[in-house]
């Protein structure tokens, strides 16, 4: 499927230093000459050679150095493309000069995008692909954009689909082949991006990796909201981050050891129970306690958020675990990506006050105004299998900024819209990754390779009944452990180091 040019394209012949090169002619043409390039509703604003180690460093970057430093000598191309009278949707491909691997790779953004993630397309062209990826439609974070039909439908999926067609067409153009194969790759935001890719354009991509997908972002804009509001409740409701540390070692100490191995890890929060009120005190000023405001307070971001009136859930809670980064929804200011949608998208008012949403009233204004242009909640996966496309999720379950439960949930109803769960694993599978945060990091094992385990999927089908991860500090791999597919979860055999995956099965 990825090797397929969609006729929505149109390219012409062009002038290349006094002669003709269509895209399809059997020599590949010079990475300058792609700016001669013509499609029905794009154009090529950039066609350069960059020799290795040239790429200059990302405008704002920090550190010092050129994280660009190391790459090949690649064809840097960028344009323009207009689906829409409204659309302005920038997107940059970089192809190998040299080792490309026959594949090409879409990379995906975060929060409200805006960006072009030059470094995701380094990290993909460094494994030998031609990597592309899209500012989304806009630039910067969420905005008046955002009351733009047109942006919002780019924003939420046709930027991504728009690009890949034409990312295609340029690879095939500059290296006189399609690709062998496609895939997507991206984790919140992105990940959301590449579960829509599968839902709404199945034939896009042969492999799709979707980490933490913001799959149910109005849910989501609601849940920060809650929890803002929850927290100012009454005086004292606010939590201090002071106080999550001894939040999360109450809950490792009612929790960590229920797998059979303290690690300072919770293998399965489902099977976690734990009260906040065994942390109760009156001394407000102590980090070691919660008053019995806060108590409430801490016990509801651990609970689904529900409609009022008819008990539906809009978004579940945070899990056992996740404590450390409950700065993310409960600091001193609201989550932004959440209060966005509402200032821009829902009210048109950046002084938009959030004590003041209504979690019965104000969801189907909601509801109508992104009208499936962003979420990702379909779970009939179908025509992507029919297409034979794979998919990896994975979500850490200590993830402070998108529950983890939100993919779990997921995945469940997709099981049962896509054919049960023996059907649906020959093509989609999750993989929850125990102590990891946001699309990294945390106290679990969140060093892995999705793309290397989705590339023996497709290429040799070679399903990945687990997936090895390790947990690395400062270069330094501190355990393994198998990630293993939902819901299985990765059991101690017994015996050996509880630092090593060789000592761990599947079950």
């Amino acid at each position: 499927m990825s090797q397929r040019i969609r006729s929505s394209i149109i390219i012409t012949t062009f002038a290349a230093s006094g002669w003709l090169l269509a895209a399809t002619a059997v020599q590949a043409a010079p990475c300058e000459s792609l700016t001669g390039l013509k499609f029905n509703d794009a154009t090529v604003t950039l066609a350069q050679t960059v020799a290795a180690g040239a790429m200059p460093a990302p405008a704002g970057g920090r550190g010092g150095g050129n994280p660009f430093a190391d790459l090949p000598a690649f064809c840097r191309v960028a344009a323009t493309l207009k689906p829409t009278a409204d659309s302005d949707i920038k997107i940059e491909v970089w192809m190998p000069a040299a080792g490309w691997n026959g594949k090409f790779q879409a990379v995906g953004n975060g929060g409200w995008n805006g960006n072009i993630d030059q470094a995701a397309i380094a990290t993909a062209m460094r494994r030998g692909y031609a990597a592309a990826s899209t500012d989304t439609g806009h630039e910067g974070g969420g905005g008046a954009w955002m009351q733009n039909k047109e942006k919002l439908v780019d924003y939420g999926h046709r930027a991504v689909h728009e690009m890949t067609v034409k990312a295609k067409a340029i690879v095939n153009a500059f290296y006189d082949s399609a690709p062998k194969f496609s895939y997507f790759n991206g984790c919140s935001a992105g990940g959301r991006q590449g579960l829509k890719a599968a839902l709404q354009y199945p034939d896009d991509f042969d492999g799709i990796v979707a980490g933490a997908p913001a799959l149910n972002a109005t849910g989501r804009a609601a849940f920060a909201v809650s929890v803002a509001q929850n927290l100012r409740k009454e005086q004292g409701s606010y939590i201090p981050a002071s106080k999550y540390p001894a939040i999360n070692t109450a809950v490792l100490q009612a929790c960590d050891g229920l797998d059979g191995v303290k690690d300072g890890v919770i293998e399965n929060p489902r099977a976690c129970k734990f009260d906040a009120k065994v942390l109760a005190c009156s001394a407000a000023e102590s980090d070691s306690c919660l008053t019995p405001p806060q108590i409430e307070a801490a016990q509801k971001m651990y609970q689904p958020l529900k409609n009022p009136r008819t008990g539906k859930e809009i978004f579940p809670g945070l899990s056992y675990g996740s404590e450390l980064g409950w700065g993310t929804f409960g600091g001193q200011q609201p989550f932004p990506i959440g209060t966005q949608m509402y200032q821009f998208m829902v009210f048109k008012d950046p002084a938009w006050d959030y004590k003041t949403l209504n979690f019965d009233a104000h969801m189907a204004q909601v509801d109508a105004i992104e009208n499936g242009a962003i979420n990702a909640l379909e779970p009939n996966l179908k025509p992507f299998v029919a297409s034979k496309g794979k998919m990896i999720l994975y979500h850490g379950w200590a993830d402070p900024q998108i529950p983890a439960e939100s993919s779990v949930g997921y995945y469940t109803r997709a099981m049962d819209a896509t054919g049960g769960a023996n059907k649906t694993k020959e093509n989609v599978r999750l993989y929850m990754v125990p102590g990891m945060n946001h699309c990294g990091g945390g106290v679990g094992t969140a060093t892995f390779d999705m793309v290397a385990a989705l590339e023996q999927w497709v290429e040799n089908n070679k399903a990945p009944d687990s997936i090895p991860a390790s947990k690395v500090t400062q270069g330094k791999t501190e355990r393994t452990r198998p990630l293993c597919a939902y819901p299985q979860v990765a059991t101690y055999k017994g015996a050996g180091s509880t630092d090593d995956a060789a000592n761990f099965s599947c079950k």
